[in-house]
């Protein structure tokens, strides 16, 4: 099945229906499918085998994915946050590609066919219509990892795999007439693909915002009587500094989306009780996966918050169940599938699951199995609990620690707004153990107070060698913690003589 039958559906159920609502710019799903056309037919008359997009998003993700999709090349939308040189080396790794760039952006890219937005939706508009439908298993998106340890891979996502996702997780025209998206998550991650086609398919308005700002989200929250928002980490830390700041009721807000990378507890029963009203999703995927392969829902959050059992309360931690049609399995170092309260790596398999990269190939196992390199760990119930990145670990003196661990504890210590443990070299120890700490507002935490808080919930090797403060600690457009930039900055202050 091809993705372009997910926006003939949903032109064909209710054409009228507005679909994206974009700054200035609305259009009903019948007038984005016949945009989508024209786009077509001006990605087929330049000869291009792949399109990319170096923009804010809006509009231009959902035209774009599907008249590509129509065109039958494939997609990617790129980080218009990269350096020129950046930009550049990914383009280049595109095969004849047509470029569309927002304005702002259009001094960053060069190359020989680069049309920008505006003039793309000026050419669609005029353009003979082209509609085929790509074969299913062919490549439709294709999106660069963040690269922020390495040299950026290309997951290839096909038609088959990104509609498996939609078709598995969301039941088409389900959604009310009144139900409205509100999408500020960048175009160029899994998420913001993703929410294009499951809000199209189950008929729900989008609404999109290009920057964040969240008296920005709170407004149109309000204006365009949003009932469901997804948001990464960072945003919703924000979100809830500007309600409490300033009290605003948020009446048709249902639900509320997270994920992107781990969120602090602390900051998840703070949202809950400010939004009581409000159903909470933690969503877990990765881009290799298509999107979100597990979730924990509004009962489960609202049952872990008021829980007194342990087992119950610590779901909140958790990301939830397996969506349909997905598998998991926690294996071992020696490759040997784990049990309930085991930690191992995280395996996933199901038609979602591409785990295919340019340049590379599958990485599949032989019976479809896909590595994560996420430290997880199954509850006897099912709760999958994601703890950080294999990658992170931390090797000090012969014994292996994982960061989120300490994080965990580290966060709930009521002088701790954020924190990140990271492991320096060290000649004796091999690693130690830094923890970054953004303190709480007013806050002057003590660097041994600390060090004592982790060592009495968790054993002496665990406890932090140095504590380190800063006023933020650097993340990227998903909140994700750019643990690397956190270990060559102390690395680089201790070679500095003193």
């Amino acid at each position: 099945m091809s993705i372009s039958l997910l926006l003939e559906m949903a032109a064909s159920g209710d054409p009228e229906r507005t679909a994206v609502v974009s700054d200035e710019t609305r259009l009903t799903a019948e007038q984005l499918s016949t945009l989508a056309d024209g786009g077509a037919g001006v990605i087929a008359a330049s000869g291009a085998d792949h399109v990319a997009y170096v923009g804010t998003g809006g509009v231009m993700l959902p035209l774009l994915l599907f008249a590509s999709a129509r065109a039958a090349v494939p997609f990617t939308p790129l980080n218009y946050r990269l350096s020129a040189e950046g930009l550049r080396e990914l383009v280049d790794r595109l095969q004849q590609p047509l470029v569309i760039v927002d304005a702002e952006y259009r001094d960053v890219v060069a190359g020989k066919q680069v049309i920008e937005s505006e003039e793309f939706l000026a050419a669609a508009r005029s353009t003979e219509p082209v509609s085929e439908f790509a074969d299913p298993d062919s490549v439709a998106v294709v999106l660069f990892t963040s690269g922020t340890t390495s040299r950026p891979k290309a997951v290839e996502l096909t038609h088959n795999n990104l509609t498996s996702y939609v078709t598995g997780t969301v039941e088409f025209g389900s959604a009310a007439p009144d139900d409205a998206a509100l999408i500020c998550v960048p175009p160029y991650h899994i998420a913001g693909v993703g929410a294009a086609m499951t809000n199209l398919y189950a008929g729900r308005k989008m609404v999109y915002l290009r920057q964040f700002d969240a008296k920005e989200w709170i407004r149109l929250v309000r204006e365009e009587r949003v009932t469901t928002a997804t948001v990464v980490p960072t945003m919703l830390d924000r979100i809830v500094s500007a309600l409490e700041a300033e009290k605003v009721e948020l009446p048709t807000l249902r639900n509320l989306a997270y994920g992107g990378s781990k969120v602090a507890l602390p900051l998840v029963r703070k949202a809950l009780e400010l939004l009581p009203d409000v159903g909470f999703v933690n969503a877990y995927g990765l881009t290799e996966t298509s999107s979100t392969i597990a979730v924990l829902g509004p009962d489960d959050h609202r049952t872990a918050l008021s829980a007194t059992d342990e087992k119950v309360s610590r779901r909140l931690g958790s990301v939830g169940q397996p969506v349909p049609g997905i598998e998991v399995q926690i294996r071992g170092e020696d490759g040997s599938v784990l049990g309930p309260g085991e930690t191992g790596e995280l395996f996933v398999r199901g038609e979602q699951v591409s785990g295919r990269y340019s340049e590379i190939g599958s990485v599949l196992d032989a019976d479809g199995w896909f590595p994560t390199k996420d430290v997880a760990m199954l509850d006897e119930d099912g709760y999958l609990f994601i703890g950080g990145r294999s990658d992170d670990t931390i090797i000090r003196g012969g014994e292996n620690i994982a960061p989120a661990e300490i994080e965990d504890v580290l966060v709930e210590h009521p002088a701790v707004r954020d924190c990140a443990v990271v492991g320096p070299d060290d000649p004796q120890w091999g690693q130690i153990i830094l923890a970054v700490v953004v303190p709480a507002e007013g806050a002057q935490p003590d660097p041994e107070e600390l060090r004592g808080h982790v060592r009495q919930h968790l054993r002496g090797s665990r406890t932090p060698d140095r504590v380190v403060f800063r006023d933020e600690l650097p993340v990227n457009a998903l909140g994700k913690v750019l643990r690397r930039q956190l270990v060559d900055e102390f690395q680089s202050a201790a070679k500095e003589p003193a």
